[in-house]
């Protein structure tokens, strides 16, 4: 997130020996960065790939174990049986033929596979025998390819055509009857089952979901018994004379194994036999018979490829880190799942952790679908706030009747009669200082740094810009100017030809440009201590002032060159700041400081007694006046003479007669805080800037009313309400508002005692509810303000409030991984304890209800989507699947498949902090952490959609929300405290948002300026 140090001014005293190194080796660390980062990623790649190898470990382990299970329930039902599975096993080397090395089956070594039985094999006389008295049981074959033979298994002598269990696609559950030799039957009493080891069932929903549904074909035939008696020596010797009947024990498919991937080519042996289920008695067909009767070479290199899918189905499972980092890849997963159901997953990769996303049912072909922005697009509305916290000198009055100032990025004009706004947006970051021209129609505005999404420093500059028609006239000093721009000012006397800029690098720059040329015309380095404002003398362009932290300099400008010349405090006492300074009528410089007083300059012939002959005119202080308890933080000279003042800590205006005597006085009331700056509007009438971001209006007889507030401290928490144009704030400032979008104003305010993070309307929207930094939440009634219901889950702040469509259940998400739902009676006055949704392994960021309000689903901060039965007894739905096609009422959570597309390449997972879905479910608005707000079109479930994107705020953007109509979106930025909102312009009519997800694509990102 954008670092709060972008609006904090730097006011370090010299550049350290450690600020030199480290600029000169800024290279280094992000090489080592670089190399920790490729270094995790490939530990984490290890990681992967052990725990993969231990699961096919895991599963070859199970499989030996399910062998000798099979052997004794077939020895128990019928002997005969028996001797044709153990024949089987002879020959496909199940006990010893696992043993053999892989350097062998390489150098071409053959092994014969003989006797090579399990321990305690019952033999024909029933006794059982160990491995080294057990009497051949099979033939074994001869490997010379002159005199080369194939196995003969004993059924086969006996007439039996017996079915060879290992060679079947799958074992689930196996009917004795499917392995007898053809004319046996069983009793009724002695039909048992060979069921699956429970072992095997034993895995990750993910991994159990993925079964070989992909092995059907509309080609069937009937297996006869010498179809299947040719298919055993075609699996056990291959045209060259060498057996294969160790890599077909390897390759025979067990259930729950994973499935090789999709876009692999399917081998000849993947599926030649239908799955045994359970309970089933039905013939054995063959699939895609035509393709049994290729010759040898080609099966042999069809076997060798089904080789190969193996090994790339287990290297599968663990792509590389380092691409899915930097890449949102979708990927189809399984085409079904283990309950038999059949549909498309996506998975998309959020700092390297896979989340999977099931498509939903109407969507057929998730690769043919198409993402265009949205038709409806954002215009800016209105600005919410002032900065008067941390900035000076930034109202003023224009000839237009508009007061100009500003907060993020935008330069508001309001006319403060027809109480309507205009805005500057031009900015690329935040805007730090104003001034206006003499003509009182053009304005100078500069800006600060900032960075980019990349965290690259961004180039500062200034604007001079026609405020009647918003054009931007010239673009001064890009590329010039360090960090940003703290003050600007244009000359008086030469009506305005020149404009003097301070930037905010460690000697504060000090540079005159030519206004017309937008050329630099002189620069100097200023100070090393903080520089509050500059100001040209108005009968004199070659004089110009700065002044800051324990200083005043005087400056002369002359043939392209600066000099100055410190004020001296002489008998007074020097003030750690002077804050401020205006021109008398005069021509003297009276400036107001921190310890409450305003100090009268004035030029004095030097000192030649102590100087000596030569001594140059010096600028001494004429006179000391008390003016204030306190910082005097403003002064604005009227036209008459008068002079007004604005204290800090006492917060009152006093109006000064042209000698200094005070005349008339007001103080501010304590919620708006200290007085930030005054802008005369007809001598009389005033505005006043303050430090709690509010702009008042007023007479010293009538008082000051707000006509512009805001928050004074980062905000979270946005909500709006059900069916008027009203919506609420909340944040760090502790301050609860509920604002009127129509009027635009605020319509009350009130301070709790912790500061809010999540809020949200009751749907009958008689009260609202404020999730705390403690734990704590509290009801409060929107017509009295009074707090109705008091409650506290946890000791941790709660991040998110949502009610169910009904009202009928409120959910509250904490940091503490837990969800608490709540019943609702009263009409939202009363609550009850129902349940608590424990299943999160982090905090929750999101959630939603779904619309017949018995189903939730949520986000954590671990990138993880759950979806709980809230009406079955807040249980965690595991089976993720079943969700897939179920309607929300609302959608705010970040993840989920139909707002996967907002999700920008190489995201990290904290780049998004908020989202919001209109009412009409066509539209998506989303905040991200880059300061903008972006629209998208709803659903928009594939990456990079497009969208139009959105300047304005100067911070992260913490939270967005449509209005109940859809008629306005609203965004809230974080350090900015600014409120923007955005009015809806429908872009013409259109389908439905499920058939726009059929629409034409379109590459290009729309980017208007609001």
């Amino acid at each position: 997130m954008r670092a709060s140090s972008l609006f904090s001014r730097t006011t370090s005293d010299t550049l350290s020996l450690d600020d030199v190194s480290a600029g000169s080796s800024a290279e280094y660390p992000d090489r080592v960065s670089v190399m920790e980062g490729r270094l995790q990623l490939q530990e984490n790649e290890i990681t992967l790939l052990k725990s993969s190898l231990a699961d096919a470990l895991r599963r070859l382990r199970l499989h030996d174990q399910l062998i000798p299970l099979l052997k004794q329930q077939l020895i128990a039902v019928n002997p005969a049986a028996a001797r044709v599975l153990n024949q089987v096993f002879c020959s496909d080397g199940f006990s010893s033929s696992r043993k053999l090395s892989s350097s062998s089956a390489l150098d071409g070594t053959h092994h014969p596979a003989t006797s090579q039985v399990g321990n305690n094999i019952e033999g024909e006389n029933g006794h059982y025998g160990d491995n080294g008295s057990l009497a051949p049981m099979c033939k074994a074959p001869t490997y010379d390819r002159a005199t080369q033979t194939e196995l003969t298994p004993l059924g086969q002598d006996q007439g039996l055509d017996g079915v060879p269990l290992a060679l079947t696609s799958d074992i689930q559950s196996l009917s004795l009857e499917d392995a007898l030799p053809k004319g046996i039957s069983l009793t009724e009493g002695s039909q048992a089952k060979l069921h699956r080891i429970q072992g095997l069932e034993e895995d990750d929903e993910e991994v159990e979901k993925e079964k070989d549904l992909s092995r059907t074909s509309s080609v069937e035939e009937p297996i006869h018994p010498t179809t299947i008696r040719s298919l055993q020596r075609e699996d056990l010797q291959d045209p060259n004379g060498s057996t294969e009947s160790l890599s077909s024990a390897r390759q025979t498919p067990i259930s729950g194994s994973p499935v090789p991937p999709k876009d692999l080519p399917p081998s000849p042996r993947s599926g030649p036999l239908s799955t045994i289920l359970e309970g089933q008695n039905k013939p054995l067909v063959r699939r895609n018979s035509e393709k049994l009767a290729k010759d040898p070479q080609e099966k042999t290199k069809k076997r060798l490829d089904k080789k190969a899918a193996s090994s790339a189905n287990l290297l599968t499972r663990s792509p590389s880190l380092e691409s899915r980092t930097k890449d949102l890849i979708a990927s189809a997963g399984s085409p079904g799942s283990r309950r038999g159901t059949q549909g498309q997953s996506i998975k998309m990769f959020i700092r390297g952790r896979p989340i999977t996303m099931y498509v939903p049912s109407n969507i057929q072909n998730y690769d043919d679908l198409r993402m265009e922005p949205p038709v409806e697009k954002l215009e800016l509305d209105w600005v919410y706030g002032y900065r008067g916290r941390d900035c000076r000198a930034n109202l003023y009055l224009l000839a237009s009747g508009e007061a100009v100032y500003f907060i993020a990025c935008v330069v508001v004009l309001y006319h403060i009669n027809n109480r309507t706004q205009r805005h500057y947006s031009k900015h690329t970051d935040c805007v730090r200082c104003l001034t206006i021209h003499p003509d009182k129609v053009r304005v100078a505005s500069g800006q600060t740094a900032g960075v980019d999404k990349d965290g690259k420093p961004l180039q500062p500059y200034v604007h001079i810009w026609d405020s009647s028609t918003l054009i931007t006239l010239q673009q001064i000093g890009l590329g010039t100017f360090e960090r940003g721009v703290g003050s600007v000012a244009f000359s008086f006397a030469d009506s305005g030809a020149f404009l003097c800029v301070i930037d905010d690098s460690n000697e504060h720059m000090l540079s005159v440009w030519d206004c017309a040329k937008g050329t630099k015309h002189a620069e100097v380095k200023s100070t090393n201590e903080a520089v509050f404002t500059v100001e040209f003398n108005p009968n004199d362009s070659t004089n110009i002032i700065t002044c800051g932290k324990s200083h005043v300099y005087f400056w002369t400008l002359s043939a392209g060159s600066l000099t100055k010349k410190q004020g001296i405090f002489g008998k007074y006492k020097k003030p750690k700041f002077i804050q401020c300074f205006v021109f008398s009528l005069t021509g003297d410089v009276l400036t107001g400081d921190s310890e409450g007083n305003i100090l009268t300059w004035g030029k004095s012939p030097g000192d030649v007694k102590t100087l000596g002959k030569g001594a140059k005119e010096t600028f001494q202080i004429m006179r000391q006046t008390r003016a204030h308890d306190g910082s005097v933080f403003t002064l604005c000279m009227l036209q008459g003479g008068a002079l007004l003042s604005g204290g800090g800590k006492d917060r009152k205006i006093i109006r000064w007669s042209a000698d200094l005597a005070p005349e008339r006085e007001c103080e501010i009331p304590e919620k708006f805080g200290a007085v930030r700056c005054i802008a005369d509007v007809d001598g009389e009438e005033l505005l006043v800037g303050t430090t709690r971001n509010a702009i008042l209006r007023g007479t010293f007889s009538d008082g000051f009313v707000a006509i512009v507030q805001g928050h004074v401290d980062e905000m979270w928490g946005l909500a709006t309400h059900p069916s008027q144009d009203v919506f609420l704030t909340c944040g760090h400032d502790r301050q609860v508002c509920v604002w009127n979008t129509e009027e635009h104003k605020l319509d009350w305010c009130t301070t709790l005692e912790e500061y809010g993070l999540c809020a949200d309307f009751c749907p009958n929207g008689a009260v609202v509810s404020v999730g705390l930094s403690t734990g704590r939440w509290l009801v409060l009634d929107l017509q009295t303000k009074d707090i109705v219901s008091d409650y506290t889950d946890g000791n941790e702040q709660l991040s998110v409030m949502r009610y169910s469509t009904d009202g009928s259940f409120l959910a509250v998400g904490s940091h503490d991984n837990f969800i608490y739902i709540y019943n609702v009676t009263e009409s939202g006055r009363r609550y009850s304890r129902y349940g608590k949704c424990n299943g999160h392994s982090s905090f929750i960021t999101h959630l939603d209800w779904s619309k017949d309000g018995k189903y939730i689903m949520s986000n954590s901060g671990d990138y993880e989507i759950l979806y709980w039965d809230i009406a079955g007894g807040c249980k965690l739905l595991r089976n993720r699947y079943e969700s897939k096609d179920r309607e929300w009422a609302s959608y705010t959570c970040v993840l989920g498949f139909h707002v996967m597309g907002v999700w920008l390449e190489g995201s990290d997972g904290t780049d998004i902090n908020a989202l919001c879905r209109s009412h009409n479910e066509r539209m998506v608005a989303v905040a991200d952490d880059f300061c903008k707000v972006h629209l998208f079109q709803y659903p928009c479930p594939k990456p990079k959609a497009p969208n139009h994107s959105y300047e304005g705020h100067g911070s992260h953007v913490t939270n967005v929300r449509f209005t109940h109509c859809d008629s306005h979106v609203l965004s809230m930025g974080g350090k900015d405290t600014c409120i923007l909102q955005w009015r809806v312009k429908r872009g013409g009519t259109g389908d439905s948002g499920g058939d726009r997800l059929h629409s034409s694509s379109s590459t290009s990102t729309s980017s208007p300026e609001p």
